[in-house]
């Protein structure tokens, strides 16, 4: 900006008087742009430097030092990264957790197959970080949230599955969507958070993640990898994200042209690009790909990735010093980090216009966490997550009818937090919770954790049902980052060696004591039970984390609420139906699109306590922007519940190579008993289309378009065609 346009922006600001602020940049009523501009000029040096950091704040002129958080199912404001900090007691330094609000891990979200409930989380959190902004307690303040993880979990043997909302772009675009919409706001002109996603792009192998290259062609990078980051930006309104460890077709990630050209020139993210943290070291010593962290950190900002989560001052001084970049480097490089700080009202000074920043601010309201929207939002939400894998009648369990219920396993008397969980105000274990319902009707409960001299299945024997509460562990601490004691266990920084169920041999006793035996797989993945499947009579699926985890197995087992999730990947019978671990390449027989053969549950599976029958689907509407199909659903059992019905789609007409089917749109829908709903499933044109690698762009398909709608993408119902 030149100075006449200075002169004129202050004399704007004096005639429209908003002479009281302290700083030209703070006045609300001019474009963004200008003010951004204002604020740059007033910068020194060594504060665009710390721009490149996680704090948007520049106290010197008025804007609050705010950092980031962690949030893929809740602030992580404590758990086991202790990400508040430490604080002394009694001469130690010991953890200093806030409470927020702890929903189940993003892979049991993604089980929803719900935008509402997803979005809920967003907005839960969103409250809860404003909420700490303002209280003396909390060391870590921030509105950038590191959240959703738009990754795709092809491989289930991916230790940071858990993170993922499966194994589907479109799935996956859609909740992201829905996490960013929650997290920002509906504001038009405020965020109430900034929604960061990750990891761009691909990073979808733990083992060598730092210097290993994820290799794909251009298609299968927009049709798929990139897909669910394109819709946060276009279509949720994120303007940040966190590039990823590992390189695409050779190119690290934090320096590949892409960030630059198609994520903010084609896309429009105008604001924050970040490394992943220790991104800036590990170019340099474990990619190789430069000599000196003042050349690593020169490409980094050259490629406009204006955020650092590593130690970057002295490479940044000394790379200005040795003329490797200029100060107009840094400056464009943190232009969107300012966009940021302003949309999130941090420019504004004390008279912002910002709906969001009275939040927290009267001492004598009830905090967030505490209030019962958000212990409701968790447990409706932890009850949605749930998947009956299988049930041959046993369930739901009568609580009239049982005398002695018991309980087994590791995972039914403690609720496990991964590295980015929070801590909540609150737990309830699946053994509470079923203590809780035997006082209501009238049941003993015994539980023991394993099988010591043969004690569970002595119990077992004794009881007219018995609840197995196994899994995995999440491993939330840093004692030996790159080491899990059990093969089919994975976590950040480690992928899973195997799929086996470790404690299937502790299932097969007490099947063996008592047949009336139920399966609680409290996991962050998909495991090859097949023994499990052939012969309980009846298994759940939950994720860890949610403080109402308890309350959402109890309710299930009881029929207090009827199970609806739906699995979002596939779950193979074998490892050996795997492709190779790096083989990015999907065609090869990955996911539900690509993979051949039979499976254990097939993408989009889940039962219910009820049954459903499909209609005539009907294609109802076509025309330029959307393709509209109505199909009419029938409750036809004898309890009320949710079905998630889903659309698919194929080319037959096609000459263009395409998966075997491909969910474009969904819907949860609530049925109650005997009735009938007209479902409408709306698919976009846009989503109609495959990207010509001749044209660079995507173009749309020519001919019939199949539409496959039922209630998995293996059990379809009804089908039609449209054009």
């Amino acid at each position: 900006m030149n100075r006449l346009t200075t002169t004129l922006c202050l004399l704007f600001s004096f005639l429209t008087g908003t002479t009281a602020q302290s700083h030209d940049f703070q006045n609300t009523r001019l474009k963004d742009e200008q003010r951004i501009d204002l604020l740059m000029r007033q910068l020194t040096l060594d504060e665009k430097i710390a721009l490149l950091s996680t704090n948007l704040g520049v106290p010197r002129l008025g804007i609050p030092s705010l950092n980031c958080y962690e949030g893929l199912h809740g602030i992580a404001l404590g758990g086991p990264a202790d990400n508040n900090g430490k604080k002394e007691v009694d001469g130690k330094m010991v953890p200093n957790p806030l409470p927020t609000t702890i929903f189940p891990q993003a892979y049991g979200l993604g089980e929803t197959w719900d935008r509402e409930a997803v979005k809920r989380v967003g907005q839960q959190m969103a409250e809860e970080a404003r909420y700490y902004i303002q209280q003396p307690q909390a060391r870590r303040k921030g509105l950038v949230i590191y959240a959703p993880n738009a990754d795709l979990a092809r491989d289930p043997r991916w230790g940071r599955t858990e993170e993922s909302y499966g194994e589907d772009a479109f799935l996956t675009g859609q909740l992201s969507t829905a996490m960013v919409r929650g997290l920002q706001g509906d504001d038009p002109r405020y965020w109430k958070t900034a929604a960061l996603m990750k990891h761009f792009l691909a990073n979808s192998n733990e083992d060598g993640r730092d210097s290993t290259s994820s290799n794909f062609d251009e298609r299968l990078f927009r049709e798929y990898y990139s897909y669910p980051f394109y819709k946060g930006i276009t279509e949720g309104g994120s303007r940040a994200f966190m590039a990823s460890y590992n390189a695409w077709n050779g190119t690290p990630m934090c320096i590949n042209p892409i960030l630059d050209q198609i994520a903010r020139q084609e896309w429009g993210n105008n604001g924050i690009i970040c490394t992943d943290g220790g991104g800036l070291r590990l170019l340099v010593n474990a990619h190789k790909a430069f000599p000196t962290m003042a050349e690593g950190a020169a490409a980094v900002i050259k490629a406009k990735t204006g955020m650092f989560l590593d130690n970057y001052k002295d490479a940044v001084n000394e790379a200005l010093a040795k003329g490797l970049i200029t100060e107009k480097d840094i400056e464009v490089a943190i232009r969107g980090n300012i966009f940021v700080a302003l949309k999130l009202g941090m420019l504004d000074g004390a008279d912002t216009k910002s709906p969001y920043a009275h939040i927290g601010k009267d001492s004598t309201a009830t905090p967030p966490y505490q209030t019962i929207a958000a212990k409701q939002a968790a447990r409706d939400i932890t009850n949605k997550s749930l998947v009956l894998l299988k049930n041959n009648g046993l369930l739901p369990l009568n609580g009239k009818k049982i005398r002695k219920l018991a309980v087994v396993g590791p995972y039914a008397d403690q609720i496990i937090y991964d590295w980015y969980s929070g801590t909540p105000p609150y737990e309830v274990t699946i053994l509470n919770a079923l203590r809780e319902m035997a006082k209501v009707e009238g049941f003993e409960v015994n539980y023991i954790p394993d099988n010591r001299m043969d004690q569970a299945e002595q119990l077992a024997r004794e009881a007219d049902a018995v609840v197995i509460c196994t899994g995995n562990h999440p491993y939330g601490t840093k004692a030996d980052w790159f080491f899990c004691p059990v093969p089919s266990d994975g976590r950040e920084a480690v992928d899973r060696k195997s799929l086996q169920l470790p404690d299937e041999d502790l299932v097969r006793q007490l099947y063996r004591a008592n047949p009336n035996t139920v399966l609680v797989l409290v996991s962050s993945f998909p495991y090859t039970i097949n023994w499990s499947n052939e012969h309980l009579p009846a298994i759940l699926h939950i994720t860890h984390c949610s403080q109402e985890q308890g309350h959402a197995v109890a309710d299930a087992l009881f029929g207090k609420v009827n199970p609806a999730g739906r699995t979002t990947q596939t779950w193979v019978r074998d490892i050996l139906d795997l492709p190779p671990m790096m083989d990015y390449d999907i065609r090869h027989g990955r996911t539900y699109m690509y993979h051949q053969g039979e499976v254990l549950y097939p993408f989009g599976y889940g039962l219910s306590y009820t049954t459903f029958q499909y209609g005539q689907a009907k294609v109802v509407r076509q025309d330029k922007q959307a393709v509209e199909v109505s199909v009419p659903v029938t409750n036809t059992g004898s309890y009320d519940g949710d079905e998630v019905v889903q659309l698919y789609v194929s080319y037959p007409d096609s000459k263009v190579e395409h998966p075997q089917r491909q969910l474009k749109a969904f819907e949860r829908i609530h049925i109650k008993k005997g009735e009938t709903k007209e479902v409408i499933l709306r698919i976009q044109r846009s989503d109609l289309t495959y990207w010509d690698t001749t044209k660079h762009a995507f173009v749309p398909e020519k001919g019939r378009i199949h539409l496959m709608i039922g209630a998995s993408s293996a059990d379809i119902r009804t089908e039609a065609d449209a054009g």
